[in-house]
């Protein structure tokens, strides 16, 4: 039996934006519960919770302060029962985030070893002596600004926090933080949790001799500065280390424990990370898949694409890969590739045809279905520390994280019946899941259509992708599985494309789900952000120009 992961689809819920039940302003786990047959509707075949553990939200939940406990603001473990047991009822998985390169400096671990240098857990998180100037050990700097390392009177140390200074990084080189992290993942596998999506994989472990970064040279060519200096270093020695390897085989057999159960990378390696992907998910004894950041930036060419699943699987043929368009860390892609669409909609259907497609598993970020912008926030409208630091360049995450539009009317839109975390405005207002639901022409109708009809095409679950040769913007490849084979052809642009095609027997009609596209005989019309899908027998040769 196929595994239920591969080639499936993930459907992401951000708990804090998509469905308040108690009026503080905040989505909770009741309020999911409560929206669990929209999810259904779409047909995905899992949840991918996003933090809902304890923790002061300093970094909206990705600062843990207790592992076993859900975050009042959230619910209870009751509610997380209920949940679970909810979404197997309606034959949806459910997996969840586990934030643990790093805690919160209110964790009991840490509020333990800051006190000395020989108590317990003294070595559980990552300590260095100053130089003798009194500096940081290193050049490290933090994703969230400034250097990696804060000073502790106390022991006379610093603690190293890859972001913020409130979230001290674990010190892996540990056996018993090892253990005790493969503990947590213990307790919630026996609750019923379906797996885990890995918060910043690649973070773990760091260089033991603490040897500084060299420069970013690629960077560095191109940039006088950058708005983040973080990006101006080659992280060679802060994160991605071999030793990683190690510890992700004990993470799978742990889940291997567990039938059924998955795991999600999230690797943030702007360098490798295609080959860390490969390198992580291969051999059947690490992780199960990981996606990492290389479509979820500004590129939006068939060259980008086809070069970045041909290297991940050049790397690891045998790994495997989940694709995402859009998450809770980046601008949402309907407008992050604006440029390349006159219209929203057409690039909304384009970029779910495209995805849902690729060779891999597939993760939708909430909101992803109705074909959602970014929201344009004020700076006073803020809560993202990174959006704080450093505005207006870079705005942060708060504009991908807006709550979910439910209902006719004005904002929020049924979302909550008090005053929202985070503000709904007109542009996302307007495309409400009720006006949506009410429309055969609108994005979730389509959403809902082309996945309903991926499954009917195992090809797109689990065949083999072979690109084509074709010249931009046009995008084409072929997945087959046995004797099913689709061609896929994308127009990555907002301009008409005239494609001559050979190969296709004559009177071949294209899939129902193709968009601004045409077949007359060997002429292939794509119009603005048009895509077409044909089917065609397996041996069966096709070229593109």
């Amino acid at each position: 039996m196929t595994e239920w992961w591969r080639g499936g689809v993930i459907y992401q819920v951000y708990p804090r934006s998509f469905q308040d039940s108690n009026g503080d302003g905040v989505g909770d786990l009741p309020g999911i519960i409560a929206r669990l047959d929209h999810i259904a509707g779409l047909g995905v075949d899992c949840i991918w919770l996003s933090p809902i553990t304890q923790s002061p939200q300093a970094d909206m939940g990705y600062d843990v302060s207790d592992y076993r406990e859900v975050d009042r603001l959230f619910g209870s473990l009751a509610d997380f029962d209920s949940l679970v047991e909810a979404a197997h009822a309606r034959g949806i998985k459910v997996i969840m985030d586990q934030v643990v390169s790093h805690t919160s400096d209110l964790h009991p671990w840490f509020e333990e070893s800051r006190l000395n240098r020989t108590n317990a857990k003294a070595d559980w998180y990552v300590w260095a002596n100053p130089l003798p100037d009194g500096s940081p050990p290193n050049n490290w700097p933090a994703v969230f600004g400034g250097r990696a390392w804060e000073w502790n009177p106390t022991r006379g140390q610093y603690y190293l926090h890859n972001f913020l200074a409130s979230q001290p990084d674990l010190n892996f080189h540990n056996p018993e933080v090892q253990q005790a992290v493969l503990d947590v993942m213990r307790f919630w596998l026996e609750r019923g949790i379906d797996g885990f999506r890995l918060d910043t994989v690649n973070y773990y472990f760091h260089d033991s001799k603490l040897r500084s970064n060299p420069p970013n040279k690629v960077k560095n060519e191109h940039l006088a500065y950058a708005v983040n200096p973080y990006d101006m270093q080659e992280h060679r020695y802060s994160k991605s280390q071999p030793e990683n390897l190690a510890f992700l085989k004990r993470v799978r057999a742990l889940l291997d424990e567990f039938p059924g159960t998955t795991s999600v990378g999230e690797v943030g390696d702007s360098h490798k990370s295609v080959k860390l992907m490969a390198e992580y998910t291969s051999g059947g004894d690490t992780l199960h898949m990981c996606y990492g950041f290389d479509f979820l930036g500004p590129q939006f060419t068939a060259a980008h694409f086809r070069t970045r699943i041909e290297q991940f699987f050049k790397a690891g043929p045998d790994g495997w890969p989940c694709w995402s368009f859009s998450n809770h860390d980046v601008p949402r892609h309907v407008t992050r590739w604006a440029p390349f669409s006159q219209s929203p909609t057409d690039l909304a259907r384009q970029a779910a045809a495209l995805v849902l497609s690729l060779r891999g598993s597939v993760c939708l970020y909430q909101g992803e279905e109705l074909g959602l912008p970014e929201t344009d926030l004020l700076f006073e409208e803020l809560t993202d520390p990174r959006g704080i630091r450093f505005w207006p360049e870079d705005k942060g995450r708060d504009g991908c994280r807006t709550p979910m539009p439910w209902d006719r009317g004005d904002a929020p839109n049924g979302f909550t019946s008090g005053k929202p975390w985070l503000p709904v405005k007109p542009a996302q207002s307007m495309l409400n899941v009720a006006a949506q639901n009410a429309d055969a022409n609108s994005t979730l109708a389509f959403y809902r259509a082309i996945l309903a009809w991926r499954k009917t095409h195992p090809a797109l679950r689990e065949g083999d992708i072979a690109f084509l040769k074709s010249a931009e913007p046009v995008l084409a490849f072929r997945r087959t599985l046995g004797e099913q084979s689709l061609l896929c052809l994308f127009n990555l642009s907002a301009e008409a494309q005239t494609l001559a095609v050979s190969g296709i027997p004559s009177g071949t009609e294209l899939e129902p789900v193709s968009h601004h596209a045409a077949l007359a005989g060997k002429s292939m019309q794509l119009g603005p952000n048009g895509y077409a899908f044909v089917a065609l027998d397996t041996g069966r040769r096709v070229s593109v120009k």
